[in-house]
């Protein structure tokens, strides 16, 4: 049985990310599934999904939001940590079978890449930059329910550090099909090597 391709979205909140997937779903002439951070975050627990939870508290554990100088970020407890490893690898067992996969996240640590560099050994991965405006991300932001003013902002150049991308893509200035065409584009022609094969050989530093 053949693999499927994955392709990667990493970006900020709010800056486009499950909008693309969705719309790669809508262009793909293949099935894709689509594998998300919220929705392994709505899976968890409730008790483990923190708001300004402290440190005797189970939010803490899962993931936390917290507020922090006027912005908004999230921390993972050990909780947390392990359901995103779990995700990770509930996308590479999907492209195992031989369907392909659209995965959004926002990479904020380090040891996150790490993980995803080590899991999709010997899967084709695109690696996708999706980027926008901190004016649209903040607009967008506010429209969002269950969103929170900030959270955009604190996390829009944490996410991309350490990362060498395929393709990037701009949600701003660029409609969502003709974002998800541009993807497809470049998972078709992935070129060696790759964003991830020059990444495990530490031409970036991750």
């Amino acid at each position: 049985m053949s693999k499927g391709s994955i392709i990667l979205l990493n970006g900020t909140s709010s800056a486009g990310k499950t909008t693309l997937a969705r719309a790669i779903q809508d262009v793909s002439p293949t099935p894709v599934q689509h594998i998300s951070l919220d929705q392994f975050r709505d899976g968890m627990a409730g008790r483990y999904r923190g708001m300004n939870s402290h440190d005797n508290e189970p939010g803490t554990r899962g993931l936390n939001i917290v507020p922090v100088d006027g912005m908004t970020q999230l921390r993972f407890g050990d909780v947390g940590l392990l359901t995103l490893r779990g995700m990770r690898r509930a996308a590479s067992a999907f492209a195992a079978t031989g369907i392909d996969v659209v995965v959004d996240d926002l990479l904020l640590e380090p040891d996150f890449l790490r993980d995803y560099l080590e899991v999709f050994v010997g899967f084709d991965v695109t690696f996708v930059g999706v980027h926008c405006d901190l004016d649209t991300l903040m607009a967008r932001e506010r429209e969002r329910p269950g969103r929170f003013p900030g959270t955009a902002t604190a996390h829009f150049k944490q996410v991309h550090e350490g990362c060498e991308y395929d393709v990037e893509v701009d949600t701003a200035s660029t409609t969502p099909r003709e974002c998800a065409k541009r993807v497809l584009a470049a998972s078709r022609d992935l070129r060696s090597p790759s964003a991830f094969e020059r990444l495990r050989a530490g031409e970036h530093n991750v």
